[in-house]
């Protein structure tokens, strides 16, 4: 079990310093920054990579969501789901300490603003509204879990579903980055939001509650499924 939260929290910290590393960093240098495209991109490589690298240790979830889908499509065991979650909420918050410590040291620095946490309303980067932001982080997270469950079933192609999975969280990013900033994922969301200037805490709440249903929901949707294909 041990080896187990540790790479649960190695593989969230990865997660959270790659993808909203990338965000803070790297997007908004003029000229030759890396934009909506290239957060998107790396958030689907950390979670690729880490999954190729220890995903036989823990399953690879990272993220609570994910964690709460497996348990209820039968993957995973009710007893180790808080102890992933701590896992994965504490990988988080190292990942945001580190990603601080780096942005702080920059000649010029003023505050982090708002550190590539999520939000609704004025906190959303295109200005949608709190029931946008419910509804997509649901619908996403659901077919997030759809499309892990399909592609770690023992009829998908063996050896490629950290590719299918890192596509996955791509083309979530890539959808919902001017919505929400995108989550679907409780732990993501958490460490950047301790840190933030933006009004991140008082909204996490969201952040939370949608992935957690759309998770649920998705195990829900993949388990249907397979009892009509049976």
């Amino acid at each position: 079990m041990t080896n187990k939260l540790l790479a649960e929290f190695f593989g969230t910290f990865w997660l959270v310093f790659g993808g909203c590393g990338a965000a803070v960093l790297a997007a908004g240098v003029p000229d030759v920054g890396i934009g909506w495209l290239g957060v998107s991109l790396a958030f689907g490589l950390t979670v690729l990579t880490m999954a190729f690298a220890v995903g036989h240790i823990s399953g690879g979830h990272f993220n609570p969501a994910v964690s709460l889908g497996l348990m209820i499509a039968g993957r995973f065991q009710a007893k180790e789901l808080i102890p992933y979650w701590i896992a994965q909420v504490l990988g988080a918050i190292a990942a945001a300490t580190v990603l601080y410590l780096v942005v702080s040291g920059q000649s010029e620095f003023a505050g982090v603003g708002s550190f590539a946490t999520n939000g609704f309303g004025d906190a959303s980067p295109q200005g949608y509204s709190v029931m946008s932001a419910l509804i997509i982080e649901i619908v996403l997270t659901a077919f997030f879990l759809i499309i892990i469950l399909g592609a770690t079933s023992p009829g998908a192609p063996a050896g490629f579903a950290p590719i299918a999975i890192g596509l996955a969280l791509t083309l979530i990013h890539l959808i919902s980055i001017p919505v929400t900033n995108t989550s679907v994922n409780p732990a993501r969301s958490t460490g950047v939001a301790l840190f933030a200037d933006a009004p991140a805490l008082a909204q996490l709440w969201l952040f939370w509650v949608a992935p957690l249903i759309g998770g649920a929901i998705g195990a829900l949707i993949w388990q249907m499924m397979n009892r009509q294909a049976e």
